[in-house]
Parts: structure tokens; sequence; C-alpha cells
């Protein structure tokens, strides 16, 4: 009998304990008063905020739903990520990583060091990448290292391509607005393209001296070699065997 009793009394207190809870997430009492913004924003403001956070923050401090307001947060155009937490006794505080622009995609989209696109504009110079969609993590990973490998030569890449048939080409500027467009072909096995761009890049000054002058475009999709080609000059071939199909 009193262990009968006993599990009546632990119902009736858990009952009584969620009353009180649903009772005190839904009151009057420890309203929200203030939203803290951290991190690092260049491109976020208030304003922004604002506008996305009106008539989304329903709940007192006990009550409020943190995903909803996150998922608002995030749908700014600059916002990447967001992590919500409630700061006694009146607000929540909203540490926001905003994307790092790497690249433009279109018009309206660029993508983020991470290799993700996301809607934005931006007036800075930054490399074009044209590609199939989906592919903007691989072609983050290839510029990446293309970059590190033409950086030597005084070049950066002003334009990274990925054509439908997964093959590489680059359009590269350097001092005095020099520019040299590169075919890389398709990677047949892994780094095909990068250990054909290591191959040239430690023939090109050999390469431009013996020509003596700016290279315009080289092909170095020849199985043994590459070809040149030379403003004002026929093109130079290291070996005269067809190029593989772009």
């Amino acid at each position: 009998m009193n262990l009968t009793a006993s599990a009546l009394y632990g119902v009736a207190a858990f009952i009584v304990f969620c009353i009180a809870v649903i009772a005190l997430v839904n009151s009057h009492l420890f309203p929200l008063k203030k939203l803290q913004l951290r991190g690092e924003l260049a491109h976020v403001d208030a304003a922004a905020v604002e506008q996305v956070l009106d008539g989304r923050v329903k709940g007192n401090f006990f009550g409020v739903d943190l995903l909803a307001v996150r998922e608002a947060l995030e749908s700014i155009p600059w916002v990447r990520r967001v992590e919500l937490r409630r700061q006694w006794p009146d607000t929540l505080v909203a540490t926001v990583e905003e994307h790092r622009p790497l690249a433009r995609w279109s018009e309206q989209e660029l993508v983020n060091t991470y290799g993700e696109r996301f809607q934005g504009r931006l007036d800075a110079e930054l490399p074009r990448f044209v590609g199939p969609a989906g592919r903007e993590a691989t072609m983050t990973a290839h510029y990446r290292r293309f970059a590190e490998l033409v950086a030597p030569l005084g070049f950066e890449i002003a334009r990274l391509e990925l054509s439908a048939r997964q093959a590489w080409r680059l359009q590269l500027v350097g001092k005095d607005d020099a520019r040299l467009t590169v075919m890389l072909g398709r990677d047949q096995t892994p780094n095909d393209a990068l250990n054909r761009l290591r191959r040239f890049v430690a023939l090109y000054p050999h390469a431009l001296a013996q020509l003596g002058g700016n290279v315009g475009h080289v092909d170095l999709r020849y199985p043994n070699g590459f070809a040149l080609r030379v403003p004002g000059l026929e093109q130079f071939e290291t070996q005269h065997k067809k190029a593989g199909s772009v």
C-alpha cells in the first residue's frame, strides 16, 4: 500500500512539475529584451538582422524557439553559420560566422573559402570560377594547389574553368598585366592536371628565355610535353604530338 501511495505521489509531483514548466515557458515573465551579435562582421548589419527577426522571436527567456531564430539569421545572405545561447536574465547571444569570399561564381553568387556557393555581391577583385554546379568544393581545392604552383612565376589565377567533361583551364595574370592561358586537360588519374602544371612551372623560365617573348597560351594536354603560343610567333611545340581532347 505504501509503495502504491509513493508511486501516486511521484506521478502527481511530476505532473505538477510539468504544469509549472509549461506555465513558466508560456508566461509573460522573463521577457527577452536584447540580442547580442558577436563575431567578425563586415557584411551583416543590425538592419538586416532586425528585418529577418521581425515577428519571429516569440516566447520568453525559457520558451523562445532557438532553432527558428537561428534559421532566420542564417537566411541572411552573408551569414554562413550561427550559434545561439541564452544569457540570463533577458538576452540572446548570437555568434555569427560570415562567409569569407574566395571567388566569383556568377553576378550574384560567390564561393567561400570552404568551397560553398552563396548569394552575395562584392566590389573587390576576385578570381572567377566557371564550372558545373555542385563542383565548387573541388574547384576550390584545385584553385589553392594551382595558385601555389604558379605564384613563384609571378602569376595569379584570374579565372578557373572546369568543363562539363572535367577538363581544367586557367587564365593567369602577372606583372604588367601579362596574360597566360593554360590548358590542363582532364585528370585521367588523380592529380594529373596538377602534375602537368608542376612540370610546366619547372620548365617555364627556360622556355621563356628560348622564345625571347611573353608566352600567351600553353597547352599541357600532350603526354610528354607541351605547346606554347607567343604573340607574333607561330606555335612552338616541345613535342610534336597530338594533344588530348578537352
